[in-house]
């Protein structure tokens, strides 16, 4: 069997690093314009492999002209022992079509009641799946690249993989015997994990990483560095305290999909067995780029999160921060969390600081007891609204935005976003407070949105809408938001003035 040996040095064909600018709207990587190919399938020649491959890592083909894709046939990968262990079958990308930078989106939502096929993953995280779309194959100049489905392999396996003829137009496939790998052992070291992109970490993806810190104890910390580079995937972490996601830089590392509610429906859940094809999805991983799951102590600093859906209309979070009993602690320090409308939904108790938060609606929202965020800008990519709140009880502080600055992109009209909207559920509370923030002129002269009115719609001390010390980029106060919010005195200010007033951590 000739040995996958190109793998390592081709995986950079399909993650390569970037360093975007601040302002620069990081995104995957545009594949070369597909050729008609006319010379067979070469496999890798054999070259040593001391230690193998990542367990997350891309399979790449090399070919001696451009890839098409076909409509039919399977890549295969089996084990030592001839067992199969994954499967991509290119009759069922008749269920996708394909975005200008070669990403595979549904063409139909995928809901509980959806059919689980090779075009769906099911990102695993200790016990629980998350199912979601995904690219299995992308076309890079030459190579065919093809990322196998998550969790799949295991560490110090050898496989091999065969693909069919109709799966490359024009090519005769890759016979049985012909392509193998063999892939690294665990990382000696738990508590610290490495993700880079070209090979040389623990994994090369994030999920990879996330999903092997989930099967190490849930309180065992764990710190997983993230190299340079742009990783083009969805996230999922379940039942795992102690984990921090650590970049090399808040615009080196980025991870960027594109996800939202017509193509996977609500904001997230998993199930506790991975799908297979054919059977129900039964529940939807949904339409965020990272789902989090009853995880405390997580800890996400100097990177990026882009739901790259890249669309004003259409829910699409970059991350859900899910606490089934709100009390679950997230930092998120030196960070970008980019997207359009909702690209921020949390629970539990929450700090965010120094970061960038970007959107146009209802782009900070949900039910936390508490979410703090200090020394943020906060930047309206369009009109539209920066909170909606839903905070359980009259008492939880709910969203307390200290020290912000409050933005807006190049071409927002002024006057266009509002400080926040209410959904209209009396039985939830509209707490939100802005502290010593900088508000440009984006934000509307009336401050808070009317209709529907919130609740309370007469704010107090401690519950509904309010502000204390607002001024414009000037340093001037600011007068005259209208009297659905409260500006608060400075007694009333006091639970609102510091992280630890906020917090009490």
């Amino acid at each position: 069997m000739k040995r996958l040996t190109t793998f390592i040095a081709a995986i950079l064909i399909a993650c390569t690093p970037t360093a975007n600018p601040e302002d620069e709207k990081p995104g995957p990587d545009n594949p070369s314009t597909p050729q008609t190919p006319e010379t067979p399938v070469t496999p890798p020649e054999p070259e040593p492999e001391p230690d193998g491959v990542c367990i997350d890592a891309p399979l790449v083909l090399e070919l001696e002209s451009a890839p098409v894709l076909g409509t039919a046939g399977s890549i295969v990968v089996y084990s030592s022992d001839g067992k199969e262990v994954d499967r991509i079958d290119l009759a069922d990308m008749a269920t996708v079509n394909m975005r200008p930078d070669g990403t595979m989106i549904p063409k139909q939502q995928i809901t509980a009641d959806s059919k689980y096929n090779t075009f769906m993953d099911a990102l695993k995280s200790g016990s629980r799946f998350r199912a979601v779309h995904y690219t299995p194959l992308r076309i890079k100049g030459n190579s065919l690249i093809i990322k196998l489905h998550d969790g799949v392999l295991n560490f110090g396996g050898e496989y091999s993989v065969t693909v069919d003829a109709g799966v490359v137009q024009g090519h005769g496939g890759v016979a049985s015997g012909e392509w193998g790998f063999k892939v690294k052992p665990k990382p000696s070291a738990a508590g610290t994990l490495s993700v880079k992109p070209d090979g040389s970490g623990d994994f090369c993806t994030v999920q990879g990483a996330l999903g092997y810190a989930s099967s190490l104890g849930k309180d065992t910390a764990v710190t997983v560095e993230v190299g340079v580079g742009t990783y083009n995937e969805m996230l999922f972490l379940r039942d795992k305290n102690n984990v921090t996601i650590k970049g090399a830089s808040r615009v080196g590392t980025v991870i960027s999909y594109p996800n939202n509610e017509s193509w996977c429906s609500g904001s997230g859940g998993s199930r506790n067995t991975r799908p297979f094809a054919g059977a129900l999805v039964n529940t939807s991983g949904g339409r965020g780029l990272m789902l989090v799951e009853n995880c405390n102590n997580l800890v996400i600093s100097d990177l990026t999160i882009e739901n790259s859906f890249g669309e004003q209309k259409g829910q699409a979070e970059a991350v859900y921060f899910n606490s089934g009993n709100n009390t679950h602690r997230l930092t998120i320090e030196n960070c970008r969390l980019l997207s359009w409308q909702d690209t921020f939904l949390c629970k539990g108790e929450v700090w965010v600081h120094n970061s960038l938060i970007a959107g146009h609606c209802d782009f900070i929202w949900g039910y936390p007891k508490v979410c703090l965020f200090e020394d943020c800008e906060i930047r309206a990519r369009a009109a539209g609204y920066i909170v909606q709140a839903r905070v359980p009880n009259a008492t939880d502080k709910g969203f307390v935005f200290l020290n912000c600055n409050l933005t807006a992109e190049d071409g927002v009209s002024n006057g266009k976003m509002y400080l926040a909207r209410s959904g209209g559920d009396s039985k939830v509370y509209d707490n939100v407070t802005f502290v010593g923030c900088t508000m440009s002129p984006v934000i509307a002269p009336q401050g808070w949105y009317s209709n529907p009115a919130p609740t309370p719609s007469s704010p107090t001390a401690t519950s509904g809408w309010k502000e204390y010390g607002s001024v414009d980029p000037s340093g001037k106060a600011i007068t005259g938001h209208n009297a659905l919010g409260r500006v608060l005195t400075a007694s009333e200010d006091e639970p609102f003035a510091s992280r630890a007033a906020v917090l009490g951590w």
